[in-house]
C-alpha cells in the first residue's frame, strides 16, 4: 500500500509540474481579421491602440505569454493615457490591461497545446486526480480500523509548517495572484477547459471558468479522502456530500448552464454580504434588463438575505450554511481538513478576529447603502466619497486578497478558516444571529472530559473548546461553524451538536472556591 501512495504522488507531481510550467510556455500569434474581431467585440475605437498593435503585435509570433503581454499592456496604457489627456473619454478603453492582454491571448494561441486540449487535460488535470486518489485511497486499509486517527499530524512536514507545507503556500498564493490580477498567464489553462465550457456554457472558457473547475476537482478528491477519515462519524460523511453537492451543482453547474440558456450568471446560495456586488449598479442593471428570471434573481438575493438566513440560523446554527452550503467552507473543510490544527487558540487572536470580521462586515454594508443611493439618485458621489473608488477598494482587498489570496493560499501555514474567521462578512452576521438568537449549542458532558485536548486542536475557528467541556458548559460562541470535528475527534463522546430550547442555553459555570457558595442552592437553580 504504501508503494501504491508513492507512486501516486508521483504521478501527481508529474501532472502538477506540468501544470504550472503552462503559463511560460506556447505559440501566439494574431492575425488581423481575428484583430478586427476583438476589436468589434470590445467595442475598441482607440487609432492609438489600434496603431500600437499592428505595428507591435499582429502577425508576428510570440512564444509565451511573457512576451506578448507586455506589448498589449504597453499599447493600452500608452492609448488610454494620451485620450484621457486630450479628454477624449469616448475613446478610452476601460478593459484592464491585463484583461485585454488576457482577451488577445485567448483567440491568438497556437501549436501544440491549443491543438491537443485532451491529451494536455490528461497530463495535468488527468494526471493530478489519478495521482492523489492513488494517494488517498490506501488509506482505507492503512489507517485501520473506524476511529480517531490523528496520528503524525506534529511530525510531518507537510502538516506541521514544515518545507512541504511552505511550498504549497507559495503554490496557492502564486495561483491566486495569477487568477486575480495576472489573469493572461492562465490562458494556456482555459485551452485545456474549452471542450467543458462549451459543452456546458457554449462559450470558450476563461481564466474563472478554470478556477471553478479546479474548485470543484480539488474539492472531489479531498472529499474521498474525508470519507476514508472520519468514515466512523456519519456527521462528516453527510455534510461533506452536502457541501460537494452545493458547490458541484448550484456554483458551477446551473451558473454555466444558465448562461447557455441565454440567462443571468447566478449562483442561487451565495447570500449577500458574501456575495459583495449583489447590489452594486452594473449587477442591478443586468438583472432588470434580464425579464423575469432577472426579476427573480433579484427577489431571491434580498429574501435570501434578510429572511431565510436569520430563519435558519435560528433554527440551525450558522453551520446549516458555513459547514453544509458555503463554497469557501467546503474548500476549507476538504482541502484545508490537513490544516485545522494551526487555527491560532490565543486570547489576542480572538481579540483581532471581532474587530477585524465585524469591520469587513461594516465596511461590506456601508458600501452597498452607498451603492444603492448612488443607484436611486444617479449620482456618483456620497458624501464626497466616489461610490466606485470605495467598490473598488473593496473589491481589491477584500475580494482579492483577503478571500481569495489570504484566505486560501494561508492554509498551510495559519490554518483552513483564515477568511471565515476573519474576513467574512456573512460569517459576521451569521455569527450575530447564532450567538443571541439560536437554537443551536454544542452540549458538552464534563464529567466524561479526560482533557486530552482533541477538541481545541481541531477547531479551525480557533475556539478552546476544552475549557467549555471540563466545566460543562454549552459551547454557544458566535464564531462556531459548526463543523462537528471536535465532536468526531473526542474518544470520550463528550461533545454534541444540538439544536434545542432556547431556555437554558447558556449555562456559565462558576468556578466554586470553598465555602463561598451555598452548594445545594446552586444545585436547586440549575
Amino acid at each position: 500500500m504504501q508503494i501504491i501512495k508513492k507512486i501516486g504522488l508521483f504521478i501527481f507531481l508529474i501532472g502538477l509540474i506540468i501544470f504550472t510550467i503552462l503559463p511560460f510556455v506556447g505559440q501566439f500569434e494574431l492575425s488581423s481579421a481575428t484583430f478586427d474581431k476583438v476589436l468589434q467585440e470590445k467595442g475598441i475605437s482607440s487609432e492609438i491602440f489600434i496603431q500600437e498593435m499592428e505595428k507591435n503585435v499582429v502577425g508576428k509570433e510570440f512564444s509565451g505569454m511573457h512576451s506578448l503581454s507586455p506589448k498589449i499592456t504597453s499599447a493600452l496604457e500608452t492609448a488610454n493615457t494620451q485620450h484621457r489627456k486630450n479628454m477624449e473619454y469616448k475613446k478610452v478603453i476601460y478593459t484592464g490591461p491585463h484583461d485585454m492582454a488576457a482577451a488577445v491571448g485567448k483567440v491568438s494561441g497556437r501549436g501544440f497545446i491549443v491543438e491537443n486540449k485532451g491529451l494536455m487535460w490528461f497530463l495535468t488535470f488527468g494526471l493530478g486526480i489519478l495521482g492523489a486518489l492513488l494517494f488517498i485511497i490506501p488509506d482505507v486499509v492503512l489507517l485501520g480500523q473506524k476511529g480517531i486517527k490523528n496520528n503524525g499530524i506534529y511530525h510531518e512536514n507537510a502538516t506541521n509548517r514544515g518545507w512541504i507545507a511552505w511550498m504549497v503556500f507559495v503554490f496557492l498564493v502564486s495561483f491566486y495572484l495569477v487568477l486575480y490580477f495576472r489573469s493572461e498567464y492562465a490562458v494556456n489553462w482555459t485551452y485545456l477547459v474549452d471542450p467543458i465550457s462549451e459543452f456546458l456554457s457554449g462559450n470558450a472558457a476563461g481564466h474563472w471558468f478554470v478556477y471553478g473547475f479546479m474548485y470543484c476537482t480539488v474539492m472531489t478528491v479531498m472529499a474521498v479522502r474525508m470519507y476514508i477519515k472520519y468514515r466512523h462519524n456519519m456527521y462528516q460523511m453527510v455534510r461533506t456530500t452536502s457541501v460537494l453537492f452545493f458547490q458541484i451543482v448550484f456554483a458551477f453547474l446551473i451558473p454555466e448552464i444558465m448562461v447557455r440558456l441565454q440567462m443571468p450568471y447566478y449562483d442561487f446560495k451565495n447570500a449577500f454580504p458574501l456575495d459583495y456586488d449583489f447590489f452594486f449598479q452594473w449587477n442591478l442593471k443586468s438583472l432588470l434588463n434580464s425579464g423575469g428570471i432577472g426579476l427573480f434573481i433579484l427577489v431571491w438575493g434580498i429574501v435570501l438575505t434578510l429572511v431565510i438566513v436569520p430563519v435558519m440560523v435560528y433554527f440551525f446554527g450558522k453551520r446549516w450554511y458555513c459547514s453544509w452550503v458555503c463554497g469557501c467552507g467546503g474548500l476549507a473543510e476538504t482541502l484545508g481538513d490537513p490544516y485545522r490544527q494551526h487555527s491560532s487558540k490565543s486570547l489576542f487572536s480572538w481579540k483581532v478576529e471581532r474587530w477585524l470580521v465585524h469591520s469587513v462586515l461594516v465596511f461590506a454594508v456601508g458600501m452597498t447603502l452607498m451603492t444603492l443611493y448612488s443607484f436611486f439618485t444617479e449620482s456618483s458621489t456620497v458624501l464626497g466619497l466616489k461610490t466606485q473608488s470605495v467598490q473598488s477598494a473593496y473589491s481589491l482587498l477584500i475580494g482579492a486578497f483577503f478571500a481569495g489570496v489570504i484566505g486560501t493560499g494561508f492554509y498551510p501555514i495559519f490554518g483552513n478558516r483564515v477568511w471565515c474567521r476573519f474576513g467574512c462578512p456573512l460569517a459576521a452576521y451569521l455569527g450575530f444571529v447564532q450567538r443571541f438568537k439560536s437554537r443551536f449549542r454544542i452540549t458538552t458532558n464534563g464529567g466524561q472530559c479526560i482533557s486530552c485536548g482533541n477538541c481545541s486542536t481541531y477547531c479551525e475557528q480557533g475556539i478552546d473548546v476544552r475549557a467549555y467541556a471540563q466545566k460543562g458548559e454549552n459551547i454557544i460562541r458566535s464564531s462556531c461553524v459548526g463543523c462537528g470535528i471536535c465532536s468526531a475527534v473526542c474518544p470520550r463522546g463528550v461533545l454534541k451538536l444540538e439544536n434545542g430550547p432556547l431556555k437554558g442555553r447558556i449555562n456559565p459555570t462558576e468556578v466554586l472556591l470553598g465555602n463561598d457558595v451555598d452548594l445545594m442552592d446552586l444545585v436547586n437553580k440549575k
